[in-house]
């Protein structure tokens, strides 16, 4: 007895359906649209997926997207999960500027900026003053019952001044090697702020789904009614989402100023709110909460590098860079959205299946009427 053929008419439907499945998953656009975006950047730069080792350090532009695109990956990241509960937190760019300038603020003033001492003072100075940003988050949101744009939109005009006033509105230079080993250090030949995003990443992962506590953020953020009917206490999760995020972002604006040794409350992370929630879309999660991504949200901020790299590449004006990332959100959301594919399909027309006579002659071709 043979087997049956896979490759003839038989065979179309199983791998229609894999196809099928496989272009449905959540991550497959995401890595699609890195992977075009990636290959472009052939054509601009034949050597773009060269990496090199000199002094014991990778480098090349692959590793430039991965060390720049840390501090977006670990924002997005905590974005994620305030999404999720069907929140939003504008506050976190504030939340890096205020970060660096205490850490650099700490490190400027101390009598020894290089020592141990100092680096673990100034990282947790930062990072404690993240936690109580986040904590007065969900305390509005949570307890309050205050709209969370709202909520965290009054912090994140609020921080960016407080931001300015530990610096004194200058630019704030440090000399720490110990510090700049944070986000412009390398370890084991790799930026060590790649592997930091990295840890982090798998460490949320690991918490979010092999823990309830990913379900429960879906639960709240899909049905916040039967949540709180089942018993579920959904204030201490908020609360708890919003700390994650500012801890997150804290650790950003750790990376971003340490990797130039110095802070600038003005500018530093601004508008990088904005990319973590087009991060956050293009991974896949709903801005109405429930289901979400950490893998869609890890390739939706590679995609967001990626591409300000490309309009660098292309000496771009940096003013229309929003409008690019614009067109690949749109692009990315058309793709994604189940609706918008199956009407692309209905326009191509359906299929012209063909079927056996049943008296064992020609074969009858019957074409199905269109809708």
């Amino acid at each position: 007895m043979t087997p049956p053929d896979d490759t003839g008419a038989g065979g179309r439907p199983a791998r229609a359906r894999g196809a099928r499945r496989l272009t449905e998953h959540r991550l497959f656009w995401p890595a699609a649209v890195l992977a075009a975006l990636l290959l472009g950047n052939v054509a601009l730069t034949h050597d773009f997926f060269a990496v090199r080792v000199q002094n014991g350090h990778l480098y090349g532009s692959l590793i430039d997207i991965l060390q720049f695109g840390a501090p977006l990956i670990l924002v997005s990241l905590g974005m994620t999960l305030v999404i999720a509960t069907r929140g939003i937190d504008l506050s976190v760019g504030s939340t890096v500027a205020i970060s660096g300038a205490l850490a650099c603020e700490h490190i400027a003033t101390a009598e020894n900026p290089g020592s141990l001492s100092t680096l673990t003072t100034a990282i947790a100075l930062a990072v404690g003053v993240a936690a109580a940003i986040g904590l007065l988050n969900g305390f509005l949101v949570a307890r309050l019952g205050v709209q969370p744009i709202v909520a965290t939109l009054v912090l994140m005009v609020a921080g960016r001044g407080v931001a300015q006033l530990i610096t004194d509105g200058q630019i704030i230079s440090v000399s720490s090697s110990a510090y700049k080993m944070i986000g412009g250090g390398y370890w084991l030949t790799l930026p060590f702020s790649v592997l930091l995003a990295a840890a982090l990443v798998a460490a949320t992962s690991l918490v979010t789904r092999r823990t309830a506590l990913g379900m429960l953020i879906e639960s709240v953020g899909g049905n916040p009614v039967a949540s709180r009917l089942v018993g579920i206490r959904a204030s201490g999760l908020l609360v708890t989402v919003y700390v994650v995020s500012a801890v997150c972002a804290a650790v950003a604006g750790l990376m971003i100023s340490s990797n130039v040794s110095s802070a600038d409350g003005n500018n530093a992370g601004l508008w990088i709110e904005l990319d973590a929630i087009l991060a956050v879309v293009i991974g896949g999660t709903a801005l109405t909460g429930g289901r979400f991504s950490l893998g869609g949200t890890v390739l939706g901020a590679l995609i967001i590098q990626t591409l300000s790299t490309t309009i660098y590449t292309l000496g771009v004006p940096p003013e229309t860079t929003l409008v690019f990332k614009a067109l690949v959100v749109i692009v990315v959301c058309l793709v994604q959205s189940s609706a918008f594919r199956a009407r692309f399909s209905r326009r191509r027309g359906p299929a012209v299946p063909t079927t056996a006579s049943p008296a064992g002659g020609e074969g009858v071709r019957k074409q199905e009427a269109h809708p």
